[in-house]
């Protein structure tokens, strides 16, 4: 066996594997042509396994990550200080307070992660391998080094490793290279020093197939790869999205507005002569409650929740931040096949070059289907459907991949002694490779057909029929298949398939219509069908935008067409990619939706990606979303579960923002007029931790329907003009409280503090109801767990001075008539 598999790394051993022959490489990773033998593959992957078998280290840093706040840090700081020189008690009651706070928050994101974690499981990715001489399916992380991987179009490449076998194979390098171009691979050895751009022999973790297949020998895998290597080093996370930007700004702003109230009251403190560690607990204890130390809990129980109710919808979340994204979504850019049609093709007929019935050219295309080797579609399922017994006295000779460049795939086989090379694809790629035209009396010059055949697939396209082309060519000999042999050859006649439009697609249009999201049809169809079936679904008065326009308009002025372009036809790869970069460009939030090969560039590009279960790798690797059904009925609730997310999230921030902002407020201003600090610094963070109590609940509330008719995004504006208004509000009445309790009560100090306490709490938990809806509160009932914790924490407020613990925080009880007031007041 090859050393333990658990002690000695590769990197050192195989450093220059790409130069070393396939043969001997084989044999030092003792594999063979045939596989691993399972036993084997499943102790390497044991012992190379860098998964913990616990999740303490991820615990660890995430209950650290409770406490990085520098004002925490600093209060926690200050809190040891106090008890090496007053009173212990009062320190060990405000860092209890603070590790119970930052412990609710673990706790909280814990969770969250944790079921988030399960439902990304339901999208595993998965490849093929060659174990025992058989091919099975196995997540990507269960590869090892000596695994033979089996590759073909749309496969995400799994480890590195080198080919051993190939044809016609193209791989996507750019996330490594930069190389915006497919490059073509084959196997091979190349030197010891050739740089990773030339290692044409080699394919490396993380890149995809364009075209081709392969077989490959997986030499390094996870950290050792590559990508791993770079990913591990620089500590690689996606682009910011535009959520995570608001919490960003947010952040600032809340930053801004506590640095400077924490240097004001603690220096006016200090010029009044009061103690400089009581008045430096007390700024520290305001800054604490200013802070939303729970924000970070509450989008993240906000955002597993709404994952898990868009799981319970089919759609599972990659990326937690694009529930957000999805519901400030105003553009659904998508292909039609699966979305608008059933995503079931049929064929419904064959026709020669002048449109009359042929069971020659179906048989042709059968053909064709029946021995290509790349990536399964259902245009190929159909056409091998009419031939169920298949080909067997045809033997394949060789095969060229389709390719989105020249948009056909062509096989060579022998059949009864000679050989035949037999081509189908869009029309267009056909005709420009075909110099003559099969006809009743032989092959005749194309050019003499020219109208007649287009004029069979313009009037069976405006009937909603997808049309490809099939041509044939006679070649004197086998030899190296190439591009270079499409050519001169006879153009057979006509596939006509179709795709029947989905039932639900209209009503689902208009849904999506009502919660202001347009659709855009991105095809690669041509424009009469795509017309055609856009005219079915609801989109009337179609405008179209072909592929071939698009490439004489500048970027400038796509930019101001897409808003009033519905269908874009016949679109290649980096069209797709330029239209919705247009888009985002004129100010849109920009969802794609799609599953192919193709598709890849735009869902990278677009601010929600989205893919289907049933997609290829590099689609479902590059998407945020994955549907577990390609229907638009299911991404509509998704975009709903987005907005419900969004909107819970924004009810935290303007709690955080008003109530508990005013009271800070107006405890600060108390300070300075009072002889006396208005709450101690314990009670101050006690007042923070119960208000925020109840608001953890918030991501289990109703939501208005009129906040999910409309896409919705963050306006720090509006927050700051919110805090300002609703603030002062806020204080006003504290003002009053103060009033009350000096003017009418004559309170002294702790009785004073225990009012102040009680009515800062109840009005902090209350407010809650009331800004949480737009409506009368009372016309809109609260969720019951939202209900049942603001019922706790009132009650537990109330009760806390006439308690055992009330001493302890220094509460005393008050007077009915003292209670009565408060009450009024709040």
């Amino acid at each position: 066996m090859l050393n333990d598999w658990g002690g000695t790394s590769l990197k050192t051993t195989i450093a220059d594997y790409w130069s070393i022959d396939p043969v001997s490489l084989l044999d030092f990773l003792q594999s063979a042509p045939n596989g691993l033998k399972e036993e084997e593959a499943q102790h390497r992957f044991q012992a190379l396994s860098s998964k913990p078998t616990f999740s303490l280290p991820r615990d660890f840093s995430l209950m650290l990550s409770q406490f990085k706040s520098p004002i925490v840090i600093l209060l926690i700081v200050s809190s040891l200080l106090s008890a090496t020189v007053r009173d212990f008690t009062d320190a060990a009651i405000i860092l209890s307070i603070i590790f119970f706070s930052g412990f609710l928050g673990y706790w909280q994101e814990r969770g969250a992660q944790n079921a988030v974690d399960s439902l990304q499981s339901l999208v595993q990715m998965t490849c093929k391998v060659l174990r025992d001489g058989k091919i099975l399916d196995i997540p990507q992380t269960n590869v090892v080094p000596g695994d033979i991987v089996i590759l073909s179009a749309g496969d995400t490449i799994p480890a590195d490793g080198v080919i051993l076998e190939s044809n016609h194979l193209f791989v996507d390098e750019a996330s490594l290279t930069g190389e915006s171009f497919p490059v073509g691979k084959s196997p091979g050895t190349v030197t010891p020093d050739t740089p990773l751009s030339r290692r044409t022999n080699v394919l490396h973790m993380g890149t995809h197939v364009v075209s081709g297949t392969a077989r490959m020998l997986a030499v390094k895998i996870g950290k050792e790869s590559v990508f791993g290597s770079i990913s591990s080093r620089l500590k690689l996370r996606p682009p910011e999205t535009e959520f995570e930007k608001g919490i960003r700004r947010f952040g600032y702003l809340l930053m801004e507005v506590t640095l400077l109230l924490v240097i004001l009251i603690f220096a006016v403190n200090v010029y009044f002569h009061r103690p400089v560690l009581e008045a430096l607990l007390f700024s520290l204890a305001l800054a604490v409650g200013l802070t939303p130390q729970l924000l970070p809990a509450v989008i993240s129980v906000n955002l597993a929740r709404g994952a898990r109710t868009m799981a319970d919808r089919k759609v599972i979340v990659k990326r937690l931040s694009a529930i957000e994204n999805i519901g400030s979504m105003n553009i659904l850019c998508s292909d039609k096949t699966g979305t608008l049609t059933e995503g079931v093709v049929q064929v419904d007929s064959s026709l020669d070059p002048a449109g009359r019935p042929d069971p020659a050219v179906l048989r042709l295309a059968a053909l064709n289907s029946w021995f290509e080797s790349g990536f399964s579609n259902p245009v190929d399922a159909a056409l091998k459907d009419t031939q169920p017994e298949g080909f067997p006295q045809v033997e394949k000779l060789g095969e060229i991949p389709y390719d989105f460049v020249r948009k056909r795939l062509t096989i060579l086989v022998r059949e009864k002694g000679s050989t035949l090379l037999v081509t189908k694809g869009a029309l267009k790629g056909i005709f420009s490779v075909c110099s003559w035209v099969a006809t009743q009396n032989g092959p005749v010059p194309i050019a003499d057909f020219q109208e007649t055949i287009f004029e069979v697939y313009r009037s069976s396209s405006a009937k909603g029929y997808r049309v490809i082309g099939v041509a044939y060519g006679q070649l004197p000999a086998p030899e190296p298949l190439g591009a270079e042999n499409e050519k001169d050859l006879v153009f057979a006649g006509f596939i006509l398939l179709k795709d029947p439009v989905k039932e639900t697609a209209k009503r689902a249009i208009r849904d999506l219509r009502d919660l202001g999201v347009s659709l855009k049809v991105v095809t690669g169809d041509n424009a009469l069908v795509a017309s055609t079936v856009a005219g079915e679904v609801g989109l009337d008065e179609t405008r179209i935008l072909s592929g071939e326009d698009l490439r004489s308009m500048t970027d400038e002025a796509l930019v101001h067409a897409v808003g009033n372009v519905d269908v874009f036809a016949d679109v290649d790869p980096n069209q797709k990619e330029r239209i919705i970069l247009a888009m985002k460009k004129a100010g849109n939030v920009v969802g794609f939706l799609g599953d192919g090969i193709n598709d890849s560039p735009a869902l990278h590009s677009a601010d929600v990606g989205i893919s289907v279960d049933t997609g290829v790798d590099v689609a479902k690797e590059a998407a945020d979303l994955v549907l577990l059904q390609k229907d638009l009925e299911v991404l509509r609730d998704g975009i709903r579960e987005g907005r419900k997310t969004f909107a819970n999230t924004m009810k935290y921030v303007f709690m955080a923002t008003s109530a508990n902002f005013g009271n800070m407020f107006s405890m600060a201003w108390a300070s300075l007029f009072l002889p006396f600090l208005p709450l101690l610094p314990k009670q101050v963070l006690l007042t923070n931790l119960l208000t925020d109590f109840p608001e953890m609940a918030i991501a289990s509330d109703r939501v208005d329907d009129d906040l999910l008719r409309t896409p919705r995004r963050w306006d720090i504006g509006f927050i700051k003009r919110f805090m300002t208004v609703f603030g002062l509000l806020s204080s006003v009445f504290d003002f009053m409280t103060f009033a009350a309790l000096l003017l009418v009560f004559k309170a002294g100090t702790e009785t004073f503090r225990t009012a102040w306490f009680v009515e800062s709490v109840v009005s902090a938990s209350l407010i809650v109801l009331v800004i949480r809806t737009r409506k009368l509160f009372w016309k809109d009932k609260p969720g019951s767990i939202l209900m049942m914790a603001t019922g706790c924490i009132v009650t537990m407020t109330i009760g806390l001075p006439f308690s055992p613990l009330g001493p302890i925080l220094g509460f005393t009880p008050l007077p009915v008539g003292m209670m009565i007031a408060i009450a009024l007041i709040v």
